[in-house]
C-alpha cells in the first residue's frame, strides 16, 4: 500500500478518491498526447532516459521505475516487468518488491499475462 509519512493511503483518502485517481493515472499517457500533439511520445522516454543515465554515470543510486529483468521478484521468473528499481553504477542494482494486496498483485499477474502473450506473438 503506497502511504503518505508513514500513513497508509487508504487511510487519508477513501476508496472512491483513490479509484478515480488510479483511473486517470492509467489515462494519463492519453492526455499527454491529446495536449502536445505531435512528438508527443518522444518527451517522457528522454526525459526518463537521462534521468536513468545521470543515476548510473553519476552512481545516485535513484529509485525509479524500469522495465527490469526480473528473477523471483513478486513472483515472476524471466520476463522484463516495470517495476520500482535502484540504479547506480551497476545498472539495475537492487529491484524494490513493494508489498502488494491480494487485488494488486492479481493485476501485476494478469498484466504478465500480457507480456507473455506479446512475447509469444512477436517471437521474443
Amino acid at each position: 500500500c503506497c502511504s503518505v509519512g508513514g500513513i497508509p493511503v487508504t487511510e487519508l483518502l477513501p476508496k472512491d478518491r483513490i479509484d478515480a485517481i488510479v483511473e486517470r493515472t492509467r489515462k494519463a499517457g492519453g492526455e499527454l498526447v491529446a495536449l502536445y500533439k505531435t512528438g508527443s511520445a518522444y518527451y517522457a522516454p528522454a526525459a526518463t532516459s537521462i534521468v536513468m543515465a545521470e543515476s548510473y554515470l553519476k552512481d545516485k543510486k535513484r529509485v525509479l521505475p524500469c522495465a527490469a529483468y526480473l528473477e523471483g521478484e513478486y513472483g515472476i521468473h524471466g520476463y522484463y516487468f516495470g517495476v520500482p528499481v535502484v540504479i547506480g553504477s551497476g545498472g539495475v542494482e537492487r529491484v524494490l518488491e513493494v508489498t502488494l494486496s491480494g487485488e494488486e498483485h492479481a493485476l501485476v499477474l494478469k498484466s504478465l499475462e500480457s507480456v507473455k502473450k506479446t512475447v509469444l506473438e512477436t517471437k521474443l
